[in-house]
């Protein structure tokens, strides 16, 4: 059974989002990055054995603009983790649902990912993570 990888969450501004989550919920920021190539900046919140994943926009065109144009901010996505991407996809796409373009690119942390439609979960985009360690041993 896949666990949690982590829970999106998209923001108009990453550091107001950091001071409420750090300051005010007390999570500890574990890592801030920027995804250029995707127009996304992009910080980690330990969460027990999983994460909040906070996305702002750090460009007009980013991935997440339509997102937070239409729907504001709120809860983007939830990742799981999987042992091998390729065999999680072709479960997947056996059982009907649709993979979304871009499926085994470079996430946040080097790792693959995938996305599936949120009209094959029940409304929720899915993202799809593989485990690094288990995928190299």
């Amino acid at each position: 059974m896949p666990d949690i990888d982590h829970i999106g969450i998209c923001v108009h501004d990453l550091d107001a989002a950091l001071c409420a989550w750090r300051d005010g919920l007390g999570f500890r920021v574990a890592d801030v990055c920027d995804l250029a190539d995707r127009g996304l900046r992009v910080a980690f919140l330990d969460a027990g054995s999983s994460r909040v994943e906070l996305l702002a926009s750090s460009g007009p065109d980013s991935e997440i603009a339509g997102f937070l144009a239409r729907r504001g901010e709120g809860m983007h996505h939830v990742a799981f983790r999987v042992a091998d991407l390729d065999v999680a996809l072709a479960a997947a796409r056996s059982a009907g649902m649709m993979v979304l373009p871009g499926a085994g690119r470079p996430g946040a942390h080097g790792g693959r990912v995938a996305f599936l439609h949120p009209k094959s979960a029940n409304g929720v985009l899915v993202e799809l993570v593989e485990d690094h360690q288990a995928a190299a041993g």
